[in-house]
């Protein structure tokens, strides 16, 4: 498995994060609408328009990418008292056309994130810890 169950349970609750990837002008860091397949653990992002979008073209030319979930807790979670919380996932992006779209209002094409470095903070217990995957 790819993420704890703490981290997954945490991910399921949260409505949106945000993609960055690597344009030809630097980072882009965009808000997402997601899901997350619990039997695979893959995360996929897709949005209004987002086949035509420049955070498609960048991971068409770079499918490295970084994607952040993160909140504050109604109560203090991590070292002297934060209540910051979540997760960076490191991961490589596959543009792919789904047969119909993800949600209502949005596209067919979507990208599905395959982690392979996850950094959490605050969620398994207070401070930080990272893992490859």
């Amino acid at each position: 498995m790819t993420f704890t169950r703490t981290e997954l349970r945490y991910l399921l609750d949260q409505p949106l994060g945000r993609l960055a990837t690597l344009g030809p002008g630097g980072p882009q860091v965009t808000p997402v609408a997601f899901w997350v397949d619990t039997a695979t653990h893959l995360i996929e992002v897709s949005g209004p328009n987002f086949g035509t979008s420049q955070k498609v073209r960048n991971i068409r030319t770079d499918a490295r990418v970084s994607f952040v979930v993160d909140d504050m807790a109604s109560e203090p979670v991590g070292p002297g008292g934060q209540t910051g919380r979540g997760l960076e996932i490191r991961a490589h992006a596959e543009v792919l056309a789904a047969e119909r779209p993800l949600r209502e209002g949005f596209g067919n094409i979507l990208v599905r994130l395959h982690p392979r470095r996850i950094l959490a903070w605050n969620l398994d217990g207070p401070g930080r810890n990272s893992r490859d995957v």
